[in-house]
């Protein structure tokens, strides 16, 4: 292979990426194993090499002995030319064999905007996209990740879907299959098997059927498959394993750092956010562990700079403590320590002089809405003073960088919130210039980012409607209108990005033929920019008789049967619906170091009285 790569890599651009070899990565003896796995990332090297999961669970794999886990990431669209002009196919980075080869060939699923990229890369690869023209012949094609929370839309592709925390299931699959190899077990078998793995979704053993107005009748489990899929769950996180090592790659990559994952899971409740209530409970690594583990990375890989990862990494409950030990041996080492996720209510002076000793630059807060009553809607139980008085905090401190996070088209947002965002930002560049100590002859900076809310499933707001396409561009519109600071800069993702991303994210299985269709006239990569054809998915849409806005657009009752309810991810739908209700009336819910909401969320540590009418 690697001669037939030299040739085509000139022509394409940074070809290191492409070639394997990096530090770091595993090659094993394919003689000395019995199961090859193919762990695919749908989108570029440099994405893909940044994300967490896939490190963890290449290490699970490959720490066993008689596996052998291989990286394989969605070449670029001049490389993808090039390999089928000269007829290569997708092959993995370890090895450089073809993905067609191996075992299982696993999909990591974080963004509803890489489904393309899945099917490009199994046609590359020479197989079957729908899982019904696979068979013995062909490798198990498996997916895990948050976007398997509503798998339906790529139902007609996957054989299997793995729900919840990897590290477990991930074995329990490929011990199954390596069952079925060395016995061979027919297809039809292995796959009525592994629908008995806790965790596991096999789309083929499930038909769905439809009322005359679109909506879901009826959702059947076919050859004794369970009626309810329970996420899995890594219950104990100071046992769970963690890799000592990363691949270094040998180009840049997004985030080319050492990363500590120091909790899973989130205690704040933000109605909106999915992560928070997929990955519920809330369960946090030891300091020693987390310490210890981030001192193997650093070592292992030469990085200098180090990042403590997860949802709200500012409330680990032991995280001053920890950093205070940390800086001893970082400080040392020249190794910078970067807190993502910093939440402005527990933000403290102590805090900023952890991150101070090591480094300084720009800091990132997530306010999510420009006014409190719209923040107490989505349950964010954050106050416009409390973000101010973290802003002064940072400024007294020599920050003159803030980049604060909102979002558009929240439920029952009026044009009074839109400006609310602009009226925030100008408070903060008022502070600045109002303090009597702040950097001499420094300008401050306030980015404003803005993204457009997406109802997703397994939330409170998944009932709710997303804003039209029209609507989003009239709120920018109003938002950069009510700007009048050059302090002041804003960014705002595409509305029509926003719109397909609303479509796929509480889709039906209907949708696997709108998703195939665009495929094959060209669609791949619709996260970047250069890459996007909305026009080609309104086509698609319109030729299978199908609307965007009912998908993305359309509010949802309490009673109807959605495409997502037979998968059990830790919180109860009458949870759900309590907070939605909550929400409308803009009544927040504590987060759950004050007081359990009863969200019936299993084995969790913080769960003390619950909610009277929380089912368990």
């Amino acid at each position: 292979m690697f001669e037939r790569l030299e040739k085509i890599l000139p022509r394409v651009q940074k070809p290191a990426k492409y070639i394997g070899g990096e530090p770091g990565s595993i090659v094993k003896d394919k003689n000395a194993v019995s199961l090859r796995f193919a762990f695919c990332f749908p989108d570029t090297y440099e994405v893909g090499m940044s994300h967490l999961g896939m490190k963890i669970l290449y290490g699970v794999l490959n720490n066993e002995p008689d596996i052998w886990c291989e990286r394989v990431f969605a070449p670029w669209v001049d490389m993808e030319a090039e390999m089928r002009r000269e007829g290569i196919p997708l092959y993995a980075l370890e090895s450089l064999d073809p993905v067609a080869a191996f075992d299982i060939v696993g999909f990591t699923l974080l963004y509803e905007l890489s489904y393309t990229n899945v099917l490009n890369m199994l046609d590359l690869a020479g197989l079957p996209v729908r899982s019904a023209d696979r068979d013995e012949r062909h490798p198990l094609v498996v997916a895990g990740g948050p976007c398997c929370c509503n798998p339906e839309p790529l139902a007609d592709f996957i054989d299997l879907f793995m729900l919840g925390d990897g590290e477990d299931v991930i074995l329990e699959v490929s011990r199954l299959a390596q069952k079925a190899k060395e016995t061979k077990m027919p297809r039809r078998e292995l796959l009525r098997r592994m629908a008995d793995i806790p965790g596991v979704y096999v789309p083929s053993l499930y038909e769905p059927s439809y009322h005359e107005d679109g909506t879901l009748a009826a959702f059947t489990p076919k050859d004794g498959a369970p009626a309810t899929v329970e996420k899995r769950l890594v219950p104990d996180f100071d046992k769970t394993y963690y890799p000592d090592n990363f691949v270094v790659p040998f180009v840049d990559v997004v985030f080319d750092r050492a990363t500590v994952e120091v909790l899973r899971g989130c205690v704040r409740g933000c109605r909106f956010c999915q992560a928070g209530f997929l990955y519920r409970p809330f369960r946090e690594k030891s300091a020693e562990t987390i310490n210890r583990q981030a001192k193997a990375l650093c070592e292992n890989t030469g990085y200098d700079e180090l990042s403590l990862s997860s949802l709200s990494t500012s409330d680990h409950r032991q995280l001053e403590p920890m950093l205070t030990e940390m800086v001893q041996w970082t400080k040392k080492e020249n190794i910078n320590i970067s807190l993502p996720s910093l939440r402005v209510d527990n933000f403290s002076e102590e805090l900023l002089e952890q991150i101070d000793s090591v480094r300084k630059s720009g800091l990132t807060f997530a306010p999510e809405a420009g006014t409190q009553r719209l923040r107490d809607v989505i349950n964010k139980n954050v106050t416009e003073e409390e973000i101010l008085r973290t802003c002064r905090t940072a400024f007294e401190a020599g920050y003159t960088a803030v980049k604060l996070y909102f979002m558009m088209g929240l439920p029952t947002e009026t044009d009074e919130d839109v400006v609310g965002i602009a009226e925030t930002a100008q408070r903060v560049v008022d502070l600045y210039y109002s303090l009597p100590t702040k950097p001499k002859g420094k300008a401050v900076q306030v980015s404003v980012s803005v993204s457009t809310f997406v109802p997703k499933p397994h939330t409170p707001f998944e009932f709710e409607p997303q804003i039209t396409e029209d609507e989003i561009v009239r709120r920018h519109n109003l938002l950069r209108k009510s700007i009048r600071s050059k302090k002041i800069s804003l960014a705002y993702h595409e509305s029509k990005v926003s719109v397909l991303e609303g479509v796929f994210s509480r889709g039906d299985r209907r949708l696997c033929g709108v998703l195939e269709e665009a495929w094959r006239r060209g669609c791949t990569f619709d996260s970047w920019d250069e890459q996007f054809r909305f026009e080609v998915w309104e086509q698609v849409m319109q030729d299978k008789g199908l609307s965007m806005d009912w998908y993305a657009a359309r509010p949802r009752g309490y009673d109807e049967l959605l495409p997502w309810d037979f998968i059990f991810h830790g919180v109860n739908k009458s949870f759900l619906i309590r907070e939605h209700k909550r929400a409308l009336e803009g009544k927040t819910t504590p987060n759950c170091f004050e007081k359990c909401a009863g969200c019936g969320a299993k084995q969790c540590e913080l769960w003390k009285t619950p909610a009277p009418d929380a089912a368990r």
